[in-house]
């Protein structure tokens, strides 16, 4: 005889302007709280959910169906989940890919992953668009809104947090081929697909802590200097900064992804700011101003570097721009070897039209 489908616990969704979302518990019984933000991607979510530069934020998905592939662990893009917790329409607790491992329901509940599903995610969407960006929480243990709002005034804004100090290694280790040509990887929250895509390249990567001074990786003798993407402001590490500033002076080549990007953009007076909703998905134009040529690109930032202030600038030059809102997607320096784009050559998930980028650093480095 056939059981009756279990029904889910309740949960709540209470945006900080005070409106509010209802739906049913996924993961783990609890109650999380972040930044509010949107991918709209239509594939990749176990990506996206290890990405570190989601660190501290509340990931709506667009796409209806969450969960229906499953997981491949091998495709995580750091050691767990970095998301504060999940927003989703339909959630599902069985899978169809062979070459998955287990359901979604079940790393949820292993990684301690927080959730609300049933969320008419269309109309949060729209909401968000026109509101923009902004801290949320989700519950589904507690149901009364004014304790819920209690603990939602207590979060912080995104804007003025450092995060990459949270996500980013302890200890250097090396990635690749020894015989190799040697980087450095400064790990402000790096995916492992980028490191994937240098070892691609031939190169020999020791990865660093996000603070390593230049003068911590010259032991390693590097041919050139990767700044990578991650959480959080980059207004707020003015200690960072000043040690960008001595890699991008030293004659090295350097390459940002991301936030590295904004941090090259910040040591050479760039000012950077919060975006209304940020850029997150697999499908946004940009242009290579430098070959005319345009890739389809993936992306996720909530912070981009001020247009004015890139424009005419002494030393960079503007290499890339967003096709949908004209913001700068990329740098480079009119003399020293140093570059930088806004968005994730590497993909996972997304294109691959800008993997040029991985071979024009090691062109740039030689071998």
């Amino acid at each position: 005889m056939l059981q009756p489908a279990k029904k889910k616990q309740p949960a709540v969704l209470l945006l900080e302007d005070g409106m509010v979302f209802n739906g049913r518990a996924i993961g783990k019984i609890g109650t999380v709280t972040g930044e509010l933000c949107f991918n709209t991607g239509m594939t990749g979510y176990q990506e996206i959910f290890s990405d570190p530069s989601y660190f501290g934020q509340l990931m709506l998905m667009t796409n209806v169906h969450i969960g229906n592939y499953g997981v491949l662990p091998a495709e995580n893009e750091s050691d767990s989940y970095k998301i504060s917790g999940l927003i989703c329409r339909n959630f599902s607790e069985v899978y169809s890919r062979s070459r998955s491992q287990l359901s979604l329901k079940s790393d949820f509940l292993n990684q301690e992953v927080v959730g609300i599903s049933d969320v008419d995610t269309r109309a949060l969407v729209a909401y968000i668009r026109d509101k923009g960006a902004m801290n949320a929480i989700v519950s589904s243990e507690v149901t009364d809104l004014d304790t819920l709002k209690t603990l939602l005034a207590k979060v912080p804004s995104m804007e003025g947090l450092e995060l990459s100090s949270l996500v980013s290694t302890k200890e250097p280790y090396l990635v690749g081929n020894p015989e190799g040509t040697r980087i450095a990887a400064i790990d402000f929250g790096i995916k492992k697909n980028i490191l994937r895509c240098f070892e691609q390249e031939g190169f020999y990567i020791k990865v660093y802590p996000y603070n390593t001074k230049l003068k911590d990786i010259a032991e390693f003798s590097p041919k050139g200097i990767h700044l990578s993407n991650g959480p959080g402001d980059p207004g707020a590490m003015p200690l960072v900064v000043s040690n960008v500033i001595e890699m991008v002076k030293s004659g090295l080549p350097v390459f940002g992804i991301c936030l590295g990007h904004q941090l090259i953009g910040e040591a050479f007076g760039l000012r950077t700011y919060k975006m209304k909703n940020g850029h997150r998905g697999i499908n946004h134009p940009v242009k290579n101003l430098l070959t005319g040529k345009c890739e389809i690109t993936s992306q996720n930032h909530g912070f981009a570097v001020w247009e004015e202030d890139a424009t005419n600038h002494d030393e960079l030059r503007v290499s890339h721009i967003n096709l949908n809102d004209g913001t700068i997607e990329g740098l480079a320096h009119k003399q020293l070897p140093v570059s930088s784009v806004q968005y994730h050559p590497e993909a996972a998930p997304g294109p691959e039209d800008s993997r040029y980028l991985f071979s024009d650093f090691k062109n740039l480095v030689g071998g």
